[in-house]
């Protein structure tokens, strides 16, 4: 395969720049183009009792695998269904409580045409996404949704790329304005993503991450500050807790109270640990989120927190690095 030379170089930018600008310019006929057809689709879809199947034959069935699962991402089931399959037996994953998206710029592919008649004997509601509104396709729709560009961007006209292209964007219309519709926010895409950063950060609670129990760093207020220290040193948070007789939080020694205190050459063994405290520390709840913690330590420049519950009673601590190893910074 030849690659372009010095001289090719200029011709090779400029027809990529002309991909974009006729694909962009595809995407922005269909602005135009949201109008009560497209409320209509919105409105089948929002009233399906079912699943979304969403259908197309070589490049529209890539965008329909796409738009099905960027639907399923955003709160409206959805799943791809093969045209050419449907006709072998797929077309039994077909309900009357179905609404059937079918992708085809043509509005003629045979694959789609031979399955419509079955699909509207079942009783589904029928979307076609076409670039011809006097296709068969569009005829046979309840919805039809005009996604016509006026070039591809190929040089041959030939490969599908603005009309892929404007499909897509408009299947994205769509799944934005369910979205919406629907109330979907930020915990419900999280809970469609489990695995992702998003879902880590709006999934974790405090109470998923925080050291409970026994491993608790706390000392009473009697405490001397030499046994709070040693606390400090065994459960290796780099804070202990100072606590009443019924665990409630009374106030905080840390690694940098422990820094300021070497300087005061204080008597370990004597001082008693109420003496050197932070008295009234930042503290959260454990049904709050993770990134509430981090978002909590960076506002006041701390790097360990203690959990309490809604009686100010410890029930928890956790640190910086505790959220590091949650993935949630």
């Amino acid at each position: 395969m030849n690659k372009p030379n010095s001289s090719a170089a200029p011709h090779a930018l400029a027809l990529a720049r002309s991909v974009l600008t006729i694909e962009a310019a595809a995407v922005q006929a269909l602005v135009e183009r949201i109008d009560e057809h497209f409320l209509n689709a919105l409105n089948l879809i929002l009233d399906c009792k079912g699943r979304v199947i969403v259908s197309g034959m070589g490049k529209s069935g890539h965008i329909a695998r796409k738009i099905a699962a960027t639907f399923s991402s955003t709160g409206t089931p959805a799943y791809f269904v093969h045209p050419g399959e449907a006709s072998h037996g797929d077309l039994g994953m077909v309900t009357a409580q179905d609404v059937f998206i079918g992708i085809s710029y043509s509005g003629e592919s045979d694959e789609l045409l031979t399955i419509v008649p079955a699909v509207k004997r079942q009783g589904a509601k029928l979307i076609t996404l076409t670039g011809n509104p006097q296709s068969s396709l569009a005829r046979e729709a309840n919805v039809h949704l005009n996604c016509a560009v006026e070039q591809e961007a190929c040089p041959m006209g030939l490969a599908p790329t603005a009309s892929t292209t404007a499909a897509l964007a408009m299947g994205d219309a769509l799944a934005v304005a369910l979205l919406d519709a629907k109330g979907f926010g930020e915990e419900d895409f999280a809970r469609s993503h489990p695995g992702g950063s998003l879902g880590r950060r709006l999934l974790t609670h405090v109470r998923d991450v925080m050291h409970a129990h026994a491993s608790i760093p706390a000392v009473r207020e009697s405490a001397t500050l030499a046994e709070a220290v040693l606390e400090m040193s065994r459960k290796g948070l780099g804070m202990t807790a100072i606590v009443d007789e019924t665990h409630h939080l009374l106030g905080i020694y840390t690694d940098g109270d422990l820094r300021r205190t070497l300087e005061k050459k204080l008597d370990f063994a004597s001082t008693p640990i109420k003496v050197v405290m932070s008295a009234k520390p930042r503290s959260i709840g454990p049904d709050a989120l993770a990134v509430d913690a981090v978002q909590l330590m960076e506002q006041y420049g701390i790097s360990q927190l203690l959990v309490v519950d809604a009686s100010n009673k410890v029930v928890g601590a956790l640190n910086m690095h505790d959220l590091l190893k949650a993935k949630v910074i």
